[in-house]
């Protein structure tokens, strides 16, 4: 003989979408429409990024022309000493550019829209980040890179004065390279 089954439960109130009133529904409509309140940073970040993306490129035109004036034109300032420095700070502008860039794309994407042009390029490509962990983690590495460059820009103006000097820096690069293995195993399955 077999059991009789068990009545259906009735349906959930949660199950029905409940009527909402007007009031409610204007008040969730505006708290969706507050995450527009991001593109306060996702604006500037971009434009700081266009201004530093400038700046580097002027930096490095005038690199260039300095050399020519040196090489070429017989020019009287002495560029051996400048040139190493000045690309170096390109560079460092133009991580900071990249770090800018990241953060307001990335930052966009999480809360505003995701971007079609990325999403179809590559799930891999810095600007596709799928929550602020990641973000976060995208723009150390960079930082991290751009403090390299800000300390091998200051190891080219030292002049050791004791040994103990040289054995300081040769204790930094190794842990810099240190810090860069580590953070390569972090992120080895990508």
């Amino acid at each position: 003989m077999s059991e009789p089954l068990p009545p259906t439960p009735p349906p959930l109130s949660s199950d029905k979408p409940e009527q909402q009133s007007v009031w409610e529904r204007r008040i969730e409509t505006a708290l969706w429409n507050s995450r527009f309140l991001v593109m306060l940073a996702v604006v500037p970040s971009l434009l700081g990024s266009l201004m530093l993306f400038i700046v580097g490129t002027v930096d490095i035109l005038k690199v260039v022309r300095d050399v020519m004036s040196y090489y070429l034109f017989g020019g009287v300032q002495d560029i051996h000493d400048s040139l190493v420095p000045d690309i170096i700070i390109a560079v460092d502008i133009y991580l900071i550019a990249i770090v800018l860039l990241i953060f307001g794309l990335g930052v966009y994407r999480l809360f505003v829209s995701r971007i079609d042009q990325a999403e179809e390029s590559s799930l891999r490509h810095p600007f596709n980040v799928a929550s602020l962990d990641q973000l976060k983690d995208k723009i150390a590495r960079v930082v991290i890179l751009a403090v390299i460059i800000e300390f091998f820009r200051a190891v080219v103006d030292i002049r050791f004065s004791t040994p103990l000097e040289a054995i300081y820096l040769a204790i930094s690069v190794l842990a810099l390279a240190a810090a860069l293995y580590l953070m390569s195993l972090g992120h080895k399955g990508e």
